[in-house]
């Protein structure tokens, strides 16, 4: 975050030079001074200061992801660029007036108490276990050492007290085994016995006093009278964790969204199960034109969690099956490799999950699961209690958990099911419990990757249209219920309950024509209003460059899919509709009795690979051609079976393909074939229409005459838990490549393992012939005057790195290529990842904000040029509107010239009939990446082809000790 407008600061203190292309690091972590905080380091003499550097990579991410590029700067104690573009004075006037309601509420009024901040660290052995953490900050010992502060712990490295300790630096030693057993005696039950020698589970903590937090640096910073500085992290750091501390303690806490416990739950299948909740996070925001201040962002918060029931039930539900059948399925795994066995992996899912064992009648135990084991009960052995000999554990007598549970307990165990072992040894050795008495406890986030059966019922259980969806926003305030709250009572700070209410702009639509470009054809202007419009009797302003020719039908076999007769049908309505939207279809000239019919055939799955070899083949010795597009019929969406076809087509062949589900081929209806023909038309090098600014020339006259590029890039990473086949992230990158941005370019490769940034061989190689073509054919042998680079997918706290890194390497690529001017960069990240929502007092039909819908308040940064567009119309529940940041403007973009450009393109999407959410250079980008993954996934059915295991250079500016690479795609 970066305050009012001045000139930029001077560069990192210890950093390298941006503009120096050799010595430059890419490593953004290394260009940082790092900042030495004196704390203890858990060992030894607390008396003994050591100095903690702060710019650990964890920590840091967190600070910046909360608190934006400042705090990238900041935390790393670097000087902070105020070079950040800001908003313009005047707020758009264009179009007309809207009221809308938000999910933002403002804070009345800041902390007026004390506070003080301690740092707190951990003896050996502790950190980074956060079970263990929080149960010794919660231990009866540290509260009495504590005494009554309201103190307030960020789970971390952080604490906030009240009132000050009598010392500034604290050691707390806390005997876990101590309070349970005087828990025991309290109780009237024996306490358990430990066996000899000093506890294991004794533990220390260490805090050190830093500060007193000042709480007047934030109404500076808004004020306008101080820039975003390190104080001013840890003051909205400290609020932003006051108003989490009594929601933690009564709900079920997920980062920044609280889950109520009980609440009705929804089963996705697979013993998983979601259900709503509540997201906070606080924000400093222009409240009005005028007025900046804090704000509360309140939306509601999706969650999946394990569901509370026996481990054994809960695996029979993951693998579909019953317990004879688990049984084999464990056999089966274990008979091959176990350690590479799909059973095995599909178990890793379990892994620090929390259960409570129940074998022992009236006292269950708690503990985490570390891993299921490929051994059964009468495998799986440990040292026996009973064996009191004075050995190491592993020299003791072993004995089998079955044995050991028959001894103990008289429980016979089931034979041929896995033993789970748990985190947590006892003197010295593992612990391993059978699943069968073992119960999944209650709310325990659900982090694996979802199935696609369990991705749909989420979907249908997160949509909910706006009236819903506001309503339980005002759910979510009661549960958080601020007027009640004893921190916020205590610290002074006061929120309304009121939702902040705007006025917004609602941006005229451009005119969109389709038909030649000469004489467009233009669409009534009700439906440009509306958001749709029908493409039916309409041809493309740019027909395909490509004619269709040499092009094929190939059926995959499945029951109830087509008969020849409807995919003949089809063909023959396509050939009408296409060439009636102006698609140019190629006769086959070796057989006019052909004329443009398609080749027609079946394909098998059994065939693998061959399947679309087989087709093509066959296809081609039809029209004695190298076909140029073929067309699959698919009984169902399979991603496998869709990804291995686009996989074959694009890397093997080369050629262009659309897949096509079955019952839409036997409707045959002509609005789904015109959708069809949209995607044909673009694939083979056409455009589908044009949007032409109604008002354009009065914002900007010189806009149409300056040579523009936009850049569009995204890089799409792994889901969790994706599996070792899934790790690669691909980094997309569009350009435009007509002077109406009607068509682009898209080039793809994977860049690293989890890398958020642009690698330089990708932006060198893949962005640079792009740029060449460009400067050839759009630009007439010069570079553009301006570019407009649309970055998707980026966290606030990477927008530094953005403009370090991947700006420099941009700019760096024209001058390879022999460009003698660089064009003027202006950057804008576009952010979908947000919980802003607009509720509009006069929407369309299902509440939803109308498309071109503007807010420039109540959400927005109090100094930076950011904004919140909907320019589209939602197809099912809450519209979400995107956010727009410009961290870079040297090519001076007007706000109401870039916001009139970004909606007006939206029109201009080529395969649909509405305006899309995204800017199309980054929605194509998205499409680019998506694709991508087919290029390298392993699937039951083989491409035909294998990937090449080779190593790809991924020097890029993420924050990252060790690069990790991941293979080249597969060749086009």
């Amino acid at each position: 975050m970066a305050g009012p407008g001045k000139k930029r600061a001077g560069q990192e203190k210890a950093a390298s030079s941006s503009t120096d292309t050799q010595q430059s690091s890419r490593d953004t972590a290394q260009q940082g001074t790092a900042k030495p905080i004196a704390a203890y380091d858990g060992h030894g003499d607390s008396s003994a200061l050591v100095p903690i550097n702060y710019s650990n990579e964890r920590d840091l991410k967190n600070i910046s992801e909360f608190l934006g590029m400042a705090g990238w700067y900041a935390a790393r104690g670097s000087t902070i660029p105020q070079g950040l573009p800001q908003r313009p004075p005047i707020l758009n006037q264009y179009g007309r007036e809207a009221f809308v309601s938000l999910n933002t509420y403002q804070v009345l009024q800041n902390p007026n108490g004390v506070a003080h901040q301690y740092d707190v660290s951990w003896s050996p052995g502790v950190q980074d276990k956060r079970a263990l953490i929080k149960k010794l900050w919660a231990s009866e010992t540290t509260k009495k050492e504590l005494g009554n502060g309201h103190w307030i712990y960020d789970g971390n490295k952080l604490a906030w007290s009240s009132s000050k300790l009598p010392r500034d630096e604290v050691r707390i030693i806390v005997d876990l085994d101590e309070e349970d057993d005087e828990k025991a005696r309290k109780a009237g039950k024996t306490p358990r016995n430990r066996g000899p020698g000093p506890s294991r589970n004794k533990h220390t903590i260490f805090l050190r006093h830093t500060r007193k937090i000042d709480y007047t640096v934030i109404d500076a910073f808004l004020s306008g009278h101080i820039n975003w500085t390190p104080e001013c992290i840890d003051t909205i750091n400290f609020f932003d964790h006051v108003l989490r501390e009594q929601p933690s303690r009564n709900y079920t806490q997920i980062k920044k969204s609280f889950f109520q416990r009980g609440e009705k739950r929804a089963d996705l299948g697979g013993g998983i199960e979601a259900f709503k909740g509540v997201f906070s996070s606080l924000r400093p925001t222009l409240i009005n034109q005028g007025t900046k201040g804090l704000s509360l962002n309140v939306d509601v918060a999706n969650g999946t969690f394990w569901r509370a029931q026996e481990l054994g039930r809960s695996l029979m539900q993951a693998f579909d099956c019953t317990y004879p059948q688990l049984q084999q399925r464990f056999k089966e795994a274990r008979s091959k490799d176990w350690r590479q066995s799909y059973f095995r992996r599909d178990l890793t899912r379990y892994r620090r999950v929390g259960v409570t064992a129940y074998h022992k009648k009236g006292e269950e135990t708690q503990w985490t699961i570390d891993e299921i084991c490929g051994m059964d009960p009468t495998e799986a052995k440990f040292p026996d209690p009973d064996d009191k000999s004075d050995v190491e554990p592993k020299k003791k007598r072993q004995i089998s958990v079955q044995q050991y549970f028959k001894d103990k307990y008289k429980i016979n165990l089931a034979p041929g099911l896995p033993v789970a072992r748990m985190t947590k040894k006892i003197r010295g050795g593992p612990v391993y419990l059978p699943i069968e008495y073992l119960r999944i406890d209650p709310n325990q986030r659900y982090n694996a990757k979802l199935s696609d059966k369990q991705t749909s019922a989420m979907i249908k259980f997160a949509v909910t249209l706006p009236a819903e969806r506001r309503q339980a926003v005002n759910f979510g305030v009661k549960l958080l219920d601020w007027p009640n709250d004893p921190y916020l009572k205590k610290y002074g700070i006061k929120v309304t309950d009121t939702p902040t209410r705007v006025k917004a702009r609602v941006l005229p639509p451009p005119s969109l024509g389709f038909g030649p470009v000469s004489k467009p054809t233009p669409v009534p202007e009700r439906d440009l209003v509306a958001g749709r419009w029908r493409f039916d009797g309409k041809r493309f302003i740019i027909a395909n460059d490509r004619p269709l020719e040499s092009w094929g039908i190939c059926v995959i076999s499945a029951p109830h899919t087509c008969s020849p007769e409807q995919v003949k049908a089809f063909a023959q309505n396509f050939i009408k509709i296409f060439e009636g939207h102006g698609g140019v279809i190629k006769p086959d000239t070796n057989n006019p009795a052909r004329g443009k019919q398609p080749w027609i055939g079946l394909g098998h799955l059994s065939d693998g690979g061959e399947l679309v070899a087989k087709a093509f083949n066959a296809t081609g010795n039809t029209f004695n051609k190298r076909p140029n597009f073929m067309f699959f019929i698919v009984n169902d969406r399979n991603v496998e079976v869709y990804r291995r076809i686009k996989k074959s087509m694009d890397c093997r062949f080369g050629i262009a393909s659309q897949v096509l589900q079955s019952r839409h081929v036997q409707n045959n209806q002509s609005q789904y074939i015109s959708n069809v023909c949209m995607k044909v038309n673009a694939k083979l090098g056409g455009a589908t229409s044009w949007a032409r600014s109604t008002y354009m020339a009065k914002i900007n006259p010189k806009a149409a005459s300056t040579s523009t590029m936009i850049v569009g890039a995204d890089v799409s990473h792994p889901a969790p838990g994706a599996g070792s086949d899934e790790k690669a992230s691909f980094a997309a990158i569009t350009v435009s490549r007509d002077q109406h941005f009607t068509r682009y370019w898209a080039e793809v490769q994977t860049n690293g393992c989890r890398i958020e940034m642009l690698t330089r061989h990708n932006i060198n190689t893949h962005f640079g012939d792009m740029a060449r073509r460009w400067c050839e054919r759009v630009g007439g042998g010069l570079a553009p005057k301006r570019l407009l680079y649309i970055r998707d997918g980026v966290s606030e706290g990477q927008y530094a790195a953005v403009l370090e890194n991947e700006v420099h390497d941009l700019k760096e690529t024209f001058r390879r290529i022999g460009c003698k001017d660089i064009p003027k960069f202006t950057v804008v990240i576009a952010g979908k990842r947000h919980h802003i929502r607009f509720f509009p007092e006069k929407g369309d039909r299902n509440g939803n904000p109308i498309p071109g819908t503007l807010v420039e308040t109540g959400c927005t940064h109090p100094f930076e040029f950011d904004f919140y567009l909907c320019p589209h119309v939602a197809i099912k529940g809450t519209a979400r509107p995107i956010h727009y940041q410009v961290i870079l403007n040297e090519a001076e973009f007007q706000s109401t010239e870039l916001q009139a450009l970004i909606f007006e393109h939206s029109f201009q999407y080529a395969r649909s009939t509405t305006p899309v959410s995204l800017h199309p250079a980054v929605y194509y980008a998205h499409l680019a990446a998506d694709r991508a993954r087919a290029h390298v996934s392993d699937s039951p059915v083989s491409s035909g082809k294998k990937e090449q295991k080779a190593k790809q250079e991924t020097s890029t500016g993420t924050p990252l000790k060790a690069q990790v690479e991941a293979p080249p795609l597969v060749d086009m």
